[in-house]
Formats: C-alpha cells, sequence, structure tokens
C-alpha cells in the first residue's frame, strides 16, 4: 500500500470512489484514515459522499413498484413445440427408414450369396471356385451395405468401389443379356446391387453438411439458368 503521505497528492475522484465503496461495504483501496483526512478537508468531496449516503439509503428504503404476475400469460405464449423439433423428427425417421432399407437389401444380397459361397454352385453351372468368387463378392457386399446402415457416416466412403462396381456389372449385364449370355432371373438379382447403392447415395447426400449442400444447389440452379 503507498504511503499515507501519497494520498493527500490523489485527486477527489479517487477519494469520492473509495468512500461509494465504503457505502457499499466494498473495499476502499486505501486507508480509511486518508480517506477521513480528505474528506475533514474538503468541502466539495464531503457534500458528494453526504449526497450519495441519502440516494443509497433511499434506494435501500425505497420499496419495488408493483409488478404483475405475467407467469400465465408467457405459458400460454409459449409455443407447444419448439421451432425445428418436427422437422428434427421427420429427419431422423427418414434416416431410420433409409438404414431398415439398406439392412432389407442387405440380407437378400447375403442370401443371393449364400449358396454359391457354401456349396460352391452357382448359376449356369459355374465352376466351383468361381461360384466361391462370386459368392464371395456379394457376401462382401452385403457387409458392406450392413457397415453402411450401422455407421452411416461411411456411406461417401463406400461409393467409389460400390459405385464403379455397380457401373461395370450393370453394363455387362445389359451386353450379355442382349448377346443371350445371361437369363433374364440371374440379371434381375442384380437389382438389389443397384438398390443398395442408391440408398447409400442417399444417406451420403444427407450427410453433407449443409454448406456443401446449398452450394451444391446453387450451382445447379445457376447451370439450370
Amino acid at each position: 500500500m503507498a504511503p499515507l503521505d501519497d494520498y493527500f497528492t490523489m485527486q477527489c475522484s479517487a477519494f469520492r470512489e473509495a468512500a461509494s465503496a465504503r457505502l457499499d461495504g466494498e473495499a476502499l483501496g486505501m486507508p480509511e484514515s486518508a480517506l477521513d483526512r480528505h474528506l475533514a478537508a474538503c468541502r466539495g468531496c464531503a457534500v458528494w459522499v453526504a449526497e450519495a449516503a441519502v440516494v443509497s439509503r433511499r434506494a435501500r428504503l425505497t420499496s419495488a413498484p408493483p409488478v404483475p404476475d405475467l407467469t400465465a400469460r408467457v405459458l400460454i405464449a409459449l409455443p407447444k413445440e419448439l421451432p425445428g423439433v418436427r422437422a428434427a423428427a421427420r429427419v431422423r425417421l427418414v434416416g431410420s427408414a433409409l438404414r431398415l432399407a439398406l439392412v432389407a437389401v442387405a440380407v437378400a444380397q447375403a442370401g443371393v450369396a449364400w449358396p454359391a459361397l457354401l456349396s460352391g454352385t452357382a448359376a449356369m453351372s459355374a465352376p466351383v471356385h468361381m461360384a466361391h468368387e462370386t459368392g464371395a463378392w456379394n457376401a462382401a457386399v452385403a457387409v458392406a451395405f450392413i457397415a453402411v446402415a450401422a455407421r452411416p457416416r461411411w456411406a461417401a466412403g463406400s461409393l467409389p468401389f460400390l459405385g464403379a462396381f455397380t457401373i461395370f456389372l450393370l453394363a455387362t449385364t445389359v451386353a450379355d443379356l442382349a448377346a443371350g449370355h445371361v437369363h433374364l432371373d440371374r440379371a434381375l438379382v442384380h437389382l438389389l446391387l443397384l438398390a443398395g447403392v442408391v440408398l447409400i447415395c442417399v444417406v451420403a447426400w444427407r450427410g453433407r453438411p449443409p454448406r456443401q449442400r446449398s452450394a451444391l444447389a446453387v450451382a445447379r440452379r445457376r447451370a439450370a439458368a
């Protein structure tokens, strides 16, 4: 703390601040004796402190004006449902439906893979190893569908492989159908793969950050214009 003589060179504002702190029961920041000596010597500060004491006493003793109880009106004015709750519920519902559909496709895809993977029998009397290989591919695709259904954030990462596989398979299937190298019932099985990849595309799209989705939508609108 500064020596007592230093407080006599301080401006009146410092002493008035200390006096206000004393009225509020706070620390003065200086010796109380220094404040008292200044108030005894400075009439301006003494008058200021006296007026501040009157104002402070009135503020403490004056009762607060009555305020109406607005609780019921506020509660009635509140919305029955917070904004965005219904939209968030719809988003969760759609997401759950997509995941369940992907699980269903995965189960069907596993059903297609199981006979070839287990017994080595496949359509069109394929060799045993080729049947096993085909079954392994179909089983792996089913596992990928299940994985994305369990962890939707993996959807975008699985698309490069699954998308490329689907494009090549569908292209060759169409060519084989035209040439009579495959039966229609065998070709229709590949629609499971197509359905699963489409579902994963939707899941990946829904998982995009809002800014990316809005920027892409703006770019599409500009291209259309």
